[in-house]
């Protein structure tokens, strides 16, 4: 598929984990084991098959180790968990001034569709848990490598 320039693109960073936990009030609302935490942001232009793809991307990435310590293992392979947590900052432009502008992400009604969707789509790959949209989140999360990517799609 190639990429146009402009077009939207459903921004990911995940981080391997051993464990993460999200708290909003000072009460856990979300939390795995080992597995992946999944910050998501979301343009107004996303489509389902953005969100299929980067569901399924999300499963089958091998990054986690396998019998000789190579990354060589999905989520799916070792019964790994999905933390989902909305972060329209990933949209974050501060190349001009000195306070970020978000105008590429998607609107709040449009973005809480997108997520809604984009979760229900990763809980039919398996084990997800998730923070709360909207909400000012404390995020803690222990990384395992570390290993953090960013994707787009």
């Amino acid at each position: 598929m190639e990429r146009i320039i402009g077009a939207a693109q459903l921004r990911v960073v995940i981080q391997r984990v051993s464990r993460a936990r999200v708290r909003v009030d000072g009460k856990v609302v979300g939390a795995i084991g080992r597995g992946l935490v999944v910050l998501v942001g979301f343009a107004a232009g996303d489509s389902e098959a953005q969100m299929k793809w980067m569901a399924d991307k999300l499963w089958g990435l091998r990054v986690f180790a396998d019998g000789e310590a190579r990354m060589n293992r999905s989520a799916s392979d070792v019964g790994a968990a999905l933390l989902i947590v909305s972060q329209f900052t990933l949209y974050g432009d501060a190349s001009r001034g000195r306070r970020p502008s978000f105008a590429g992400a998607a609107r709040p009604e449009a973005a809480r569709a997108l997520y809604d969707r984009f979760v229900k789509l990763c809980r039919a790959g398996g084990e997800v848990a998730e923070g709360e949209f909207g909400a000012m989140m404390e995020v803690e999360l222990t990384n395992d490598g570390p290993v953090t990517l960013q994707l787009e799609r």
